[in-house]
């Protein structure tokens, strides 16, 4: 491995972490109040929570580098703040995947909320206990495999991000130049020995991702038994 591709490891893991912590403190009260929201627009929520799953990670990274840019509305409210333009920076990576990411987040942790159902906290309430008590010490650790599974999800999502960094943050080594990234550089040189170090380790990744979450899933399954 060279270098480069050391760096585009590092920043890589350094996104997915950083990404997966956000994501855990906006997804943990959205998806409490997609569980139990009896709004009206509770499906338009669910909707463009869902986007993602759908859109084609170019067109999502083509539309957050125009909001982004000099001429976007955010962009000219992060000049404003004295920020500067975020795409091609690490901090335009982490808002892009955030974005992309968060079914991956919100959706186990709503399942597992739903799965709770009411009664525990119901119980907890005859007990005198406040709302945010019976958060804390009944719904959280009830819900904790729905954790696990968002976790999981989101930290492999976004080391396996292509589409949405690229358009987002194109290729400058250890800066913007992140796995996925690196791969695709070294195939446009004809460098196959090199994509396949990084290919290979993507995809003992991917099975050793997808054996945590059917051990998790097998472990919720004989809990709920």
């Amino acid at each position: 491995m060279t270098p480069e591709d050391l760096q585009a490891v590092t920043l890589t893991l350094k996104l997915a972490s950083l990404t997966t912590l956000v994501l855990l403190c906006i997804a943990t009260p959205l998806a409490w109040w997609l569980a139990h929201s009896r709004s009206w627009y509770k499906g338009l929520v669910s909707a463009l929570v869902a986007l993602p799953l759908v859109l084609p990670p170019t067109v999502l990274g083509f539309y957050l580098l125009l909001l982004m840019g000099p001429q976007g509305a955010v962009g000219e409210l992060t000049r404003a703040l004295g920020i500067g333009a975020l795409p091609f920076t690490f901090a335009g990576l982490v808002v892009g995947s955030v974005l992309f990411s968060l079914p991956f987040a919100v959706q186990p942790i709503q399942n597992a909320f739903e799965a709770m159902g009411k009664r525990p906290l119901e119980v907890a309430a005859t007990l005198r206990a406040t709302p945010w008590d019976r958060f804390i010490s009944v719904a959280l650790p009830l819900a904790r495999p729905g954790f696990l599974t968002a976790i999981i999800l989101a930290f492999a999502h976004t080391v396996g991000e292509f589409g949405v960094v690229l358009m987002l943050g194109g290729s400058i080594p250890g800066e913007t130049q992140v796995l996925s990234v690196a791969i695709y550089t070294h195939v446009e040189a004809m460098e196959y020995s090199e994509a396949h170090w990084l290919s290979g380790g993507m995809v003992l990744f991917s099975f050793l991702v997808l054996v945590g979450l059917y051990r998790v899933g097998g472990n919720w399954s004989k809990g709920a038994r």
